[in-house]
């Protein structure tokens, strides 16, 4: 776990906060849209990160971000037999590129689906939360435990912009716009699950299964105590063929309450 924690540490202050708030505009590319970027510094902590973590575990391959960006088939590795480390090197990048505070690097180790552990690292806050599959997980080296809401409470969920998902995903999340429940869009992935471990949001609400975004987080939250179900009432699967939106939450109440909701949305 240290030597991981290490990787991750050097790679931030290396390649991701020298350039935090002094990207230039050619360091900022556009992949797919506006909302999709891509900075210098994910390319070069993801770089970073994939040499440190293989050889640490001789062995092991890496699924990062911006490698299936420039290879898709990179991204089989999820479903392979070796061991994974799935690695979104700036999860956050818009809120990076605006020079804001709440973005994290996200590593997990997983083999054959399974996800194994997990680091959550926010280097300007300087907050990082680990998982360790029935190990618990820790925030700075406190336990987390997400707890439940409050008997009666609104749930808070956190979810996609329904812009920018299927029209049958925008139906479903639109089942959140129900008395009882306040919905609001995401920010950082890695920073909702977090948020959601250590009992200060209640719930997200997601229509992309991309396992970077959420293999580190859902171990997070899972250690903690809290729960996830894809809208087929199964748990979320790293590997793919998830039916979505899926939701991650405080407890398993909470979660099945979120995805009724969401199937009600469906119609």
């Amino acid at each position: 776990m240290s030597d991981v924690e290490e990787a991750i540490r050097e790679a931030a202050a290396a390649e991701i906060m020298p350039r935090h708030r002094q990207l230039a505009a050619d360091e900022i590319v556009q992949k797919t849209g506006p909302h999709d970027l891509v900075t210098i510094a994910d390319q070069l902590a993801e770089k970073h990160l994939t040499a440190a973590l293989t050889a640490i575990l001789p062995g092991s391959v890496v699924v990062g971000e911006e490698a299936v960006t420039a290879d898709p088939a990179v991204y089989d590795a999820v479903r392979g037999d070796a061991p994974v480390w799935i690695v979104d090197p700036v999860d956050g990048t818009r809120q990076f590129v605006r020079g804001e505070d709440r973005f994290c690097t996200l590593v997990a180790l997983a083999h054959r689906g399974e996800l194994l552990a997990s680091w959550t690292f926010a280097p300007v806050l300087g907050e990082l939360a680990t998982a360790v599959r029935g190990g618990g997980a820790r925030l700075n080296g406190a336990l987390l435990h997400a707890g439940a809401p409050s008997p009666g409470a609104d749930l808070t969920v956190a979810m996609s912009h329904p812009d920018f998902t299927t029209p049958a995903q925008k139906e479903a999340l639109l089942g959140l716009d129900v008395p009882g429940i306040r919905a609001r869009p995401c920010g950082s992935a890695g920073m909702e699950y977090l948020a959601i471990a250590r009992g200060q949001l209640d719930a997200v609400a997601f229509s992309w299964e991309y396992a970077w975004d959420h293999a580190a987080g859902l171990l997070l939250v899972t250690e903690a105590g809290g729960a996830h179900l894809t809208l087929d009432g199964s748990p979320f699967r790293i590997g793919g063929g998830n039916q979505l939106p899926f939701t991650a939450a405080r407890d398993a109440d909470t979660a099945r309450r979120v995805r009724t909701a969401l199937t009600a949305g469906r119609g």
